[in-house]
C-alpha cells in the first residue's frame, strides 16, 4: 500500500539561514518523485522533514492527508535509505534485512520468512547466509532497499543512494530501482543532483535551488520546456544566446543578440515584451550543420575549437563571432571527418527547438 505526501508552505529556516522556503508540492501515492538540484539546495532537508529528522521551522507535512506535525520518524509510514547505505557488518544479509522487524518484536521465523521474500524480489535469493562484505556495490544496494522495505512502508524515502557507485553500476542501478518500485507499488521519493538518474526513473521531478522550488513537472516536459534559465542549464546541458525582444508573434519570438537575429518559441506566461533582455537556449543536440540548398531561419556562423569523441558521440566546442562558446553534439554514426580544429562552418536549429527565457541566473554545477 502506498501513500501520497503533501508538503504545504514548508520552510526549514536555520537562524536567518532558509534551507528550504516556502516549499508547496503533492506527491501522488505510487508515484516515483524525485527532487533534483546542485549541493545545498535543500532537498535533503526536505527528506528530513518526510521523514520526521527535522521539523519545518513552518508549514505542514502531510503523509496519507495525516498532518505528520508531533509524529517521529519512527511512528510515520516511511522508510529511508541513507547515502551511506549503514549495512551492519557483522550480521548477515538475512539479518540486516530484518533487523527492523526485530526491533518492533516479530519472531524469529516470520523475519527470516520476509527476509527470504524480499531478497527473492531484490534477486538475491539464497544469499542470506552472507556477509555484507561479500557483496558487490551493487548488491549492498539491493540489500539496503529490502531492508527498507521490511517494515512495508507507504513512503520510501532515497537520500542519493547510488552516489558512490561507479557510472556502469549506477545505470544500471537505476534500472533495478524503477523495477523494484513498480513491483512493491509504494511510492518512493528520491534525492539526487544526478539529471541522469532524475529523468530516467522519476514519473515527475522538482527542480530546486537555494531552498526554492524552480519547476515541477514530467520528466520530457521539464527537459524540453524549462521556465527558468537555472531548470534550462541545470536539467540537461544547454547552450545560452544572451540578447532582447525584437518581435512576439504568438507562441514565438525574435531575438536580437551580437551573433544575429534568431526565433525561438516562447511560452506567454513569461510575460516578455518588446526590448526586454532574455536568453534564447539551444541544445547541444538540437543544433546541426547547414547543408546547401536549405533555407533555415536560424544560422550561426562558428570556428572548432576542440572536439571530444564519446563513443556514440562527437562533441564539438566552437566559438561565435562575439566570442561567446557554444557546444553541439553529433551521432558518431554520421560521417563528421571533414570538421577538424579550426574549421569554420555554419550550424542551425529549428525555432520549435530552442526556447526563450527571461535574463536570469544559469546553473553553475
Amino acid at each position: 500500500m502506498s501513500a501520497g505526501v503533501e508538503l504545504k508552505d514548508v520552510s526549514v529556516t536555520f537562524g536567518s539561514f532558509f534551507a528550504a522556503k516556502n516549499v508547496n508540492v503533492k506527491i501522488e501515492g505510487g508515484e516515483f518523485f524525485s527532487f533534483l538540484g546542485p549541493s545545498g539546495c535543500g532537498k535533503t532537508t526536505l527528506l528530513r522533514a518526510i521523514s520526521g529528522f527535522q521539523d519545518p521551522s513552518e508549514g505542514q507535512v502531510l503523509i496519507d492527508n495525516k498532518d505528520m506535525l508531533g509524529i517521529g520518524p519512527n511512528k510515520r509510514p516511511t522508510s529511508l535509505i541513507f547515502q551511506n547505505l549503514a549495512l551492519f557488518p557483522l550480521m548477515t544479509v538475512a539479518e540486516n534485512i530484518a533487523f527492523s522487524l526485530e526491533v518492533r518484536g516479530v519472531s524469529k521465523p516470520e523475519r527470516m520468512k520476509r527476509a527470504g521474500e524480499l531478497l527473492e524480489l531484490i534477486a538475491l535469493e539464497g544469499q542470506g547466509d552472507k556477509k555484507v562484505h561479500q557483496l558487490s556495490g551493487g548488491q549492498k544496494q539491493r540489500v539496503a532497499i529490502a531492508r527498507a522495505l521490511a517494515v512495508e512502508p507507504k513512503v520510501l524515502l532515497l537520500d542519493e543512494p547510488l552516489s558512490a557507485l561507479d557510472l556502469k553500476l549506477r545505470q544500471r542501478m537505476r534500472t533495478e530501482l524503477r523495477e523494484i518500485q513498480k513491483r512493491v507499488n509504494i511510492t518512493f521519493i528520491y534525492i539526487t543532483h544526478d539529471q541522469g538518474e532524475a529523468l530516467t526513473m522519476s514519473d515527475r521531478i522538482a527542480v530546486m535551488n537555494e531552498g526554492e522550488l524552480e519547476q515541477i513537472g514530467q520528466c520530457d516536459d521539464v527537459y524540453n520546456n524549462p521556465l527558468t534559465p537555472f531548470v534550462a542549464t541545470f536539467v540537461g546541458e544547454n547552450n545560452p544566446l544572451f540578447g532582447k525582444i525584437k518581435d512576439l508573434s504568438g507562441d514565438e519570438a525574435k531575438i536580437e543578440t551580437s551573433d544575429g537575429v534568431f526565433i525561438s518559441s516562447i511560452d506567454k506566461s513569461t510575460n516578455l515584451n518588446v526590448g526586454d533582455e532574455a536568453i534564447s537556449f539551444v541544445r547541444p543536440e538540437s543544433l546541426f550543420m547547414v547543408k546547401d540548398g536549405n533555407d533555415y531561419k536560424n544560422k550561426l556562423s562558428v570556428k572548432i575549437e576542440n572536439i571530444e569523441f564519446e563513443g556514440n558521440v562527437k562533441n564539438f566546442y566552437a566559438s561565435l563571432y562575439s566570442g561567446s562558446k557554444i557546444k553541439f553534439s553529433v551521432a558518431n554514426a554520421i560521417d563528421t571527418s571533414e570538421i577538424e580544429a579550426s574549421s569554420q562552418i555554419e550550424l542551425c536549429f529549428d525555432t520549435s527547438k530552442s526556447i526563450i527565457l527571461p535574463k536570469g541566473a544559469l546553473a553553475t554545477e
